[in-house]
């Protein structure tokens, strides 16, 4: 049985017209022109009678994104704005909540479209399950023939396809949630956003919700169209800072990490032992070894060509209904992930993030 919470009331101790909490989306922007007219136009679209505010943590943008927001913003009261100085997703979210005033958050990512339904459904799901946090689906999709390819490795089993955010059909408490519909009051007795975590941060608060006695809730009704990077350059350097990331997360929360984050580095450091022990075994070197060291390395010279071999059974497995073209992508877009992240998770487990930055946006 999940625990109910208190009734959601605004600050003022008031409830929305209909009975419905009035709920505050925030945003953080940074570099976003392409997207930010979707993103505001699906929030703003929401099918839901409880009042409403949209507030937009405004980073240092250098492609016209802000100029694009005051010209929303001048035909739009519910359109709020706060500056957010660093860019930094954290903080940004921080300043934003901060600055609103209804019981429910939505958080909303740039790259992210709401269906109509969105945010009814949440706030129903919040009220049934008592649940501190609700999340649903990631629903990656691509205008490109290179976007679709890593919109399907998204939601593949053999590209991020763990999290049951990005594949599960039924309802029920999570690790943690895409996005979130939260609870204000679960929020902030968590602490809100760690703002010394740049990527991951979602996962990090959800994990203090979850310590704290509240539930997180997955419910695959709520889907939200999420637009991923465009190009390869911004999709490596883009896994390569979330990798960093979750190695910074091991060191700081090492028993409480899924075993399947292991699986990338895991694979790197197999393909670099593996194209090592063959380089051995090519110049006669592994007669140097021990006999169990020259086993291990025999077994090891696999890596590098097992791996392109599972690469062609999961394009064959995950590219149904997918293009000739959009194939051949996905060859090239599930290595370019894998390897990205798993190297980026070494660097950040034995060195820590410090202050790496995600520069694909």
């Amino acid at each position: 049985m999940v625990p109910r919470t208190s009734p959601m009331i605004d600050q003022n101790g008031k409830v929305s017209q209909d009975g419905l909490p009035g709920v505050s989306f925030i945003m953080p922007i940074l570099n976003e022109a392409r997207y930010i007219e979707r993103a505001v136009g699906s929030v703003l679209g929401q099918d839901y009678d409880g009042d409403k505010e949209v507030i937009l943590a405004l980073g240092p943008s250098s492609d016209g994104t802000n100029e694009i927001v005051s010209r929303l913003q001048s035909r739009e009261p519910r359109l709020k704005t706060v500056h957010s100085p660093t860019g930094a997703t954290p903080a940004g979210l921080n300043l934003a909540i901060e600055a609103s005033q209804y019981p429910v958050i939505i958080r909303v990512d740039a790259h992210s479209e709401l269906l109509p339904g969105y945010t009814r459904v949440g706030v129903a799901t919040l009220e049934r399950t008592g649940a501190a946090n609700v999340g649903g689906l990631m629903d990656a999709k691509g205008e490109t023939p290179f976007q679709a390819a890593v919109a399907r490795a998204y939601v593949s089993p053999v590209g991020l396809g763990g999290a049951v955010y990005h594949s599960g059909t039924e309802p029920g408490p999570a690790e943690s949630a895409y996005l979130g519909i939260f609870r204000r009051e679960a929020l902030v007795a968590a602490g809100r956003f760690d703002e010394t975590l740049r990527r991951a941060q979602d996962w990090d608060l959800n994990l203090r919700i979850r310590e704290g006695g509240g539930t997180v809730w997955f419910d695959p009704e709520l889907k939200v169209t999420y637009w991923p990077r465009s190009s390869w350059s911004k999709l490596v350097r883009q896994f390569y800072a979330t990798g960093v990331w979750r190695g910074e997360l091991v060191r700081r929360h090492s028993a409480r990490n899924s075993l399947r984050y292991f699986a990338p580095p895991l694979l790197v450091a197999a393909i670099f032992l593996g194209s090592l022990s063959a380089a051995l075994k090519l110049f006669g070197v592994t007669s140097l070894l021990p006999s169990w060291g020259a086993r291990a390395a025999t077994m090891a010279a696999w890596a590098p060509v097992a791996y392109p071999a599972w690469l062609l059974w999961a394009i064959a497995t995950s590219g149904e209904g997918m293009s000739l073209k959009e194939r051949l992508y996905l060859l090239f877009v599930l290595p370019s992930m894998h390897i990205s992240w798993g190297s980026g998770f070494i660097s950040g487990l034995l060195k820590g993030a410090t202050d790496q930055v995600d520069t694909s946006r």
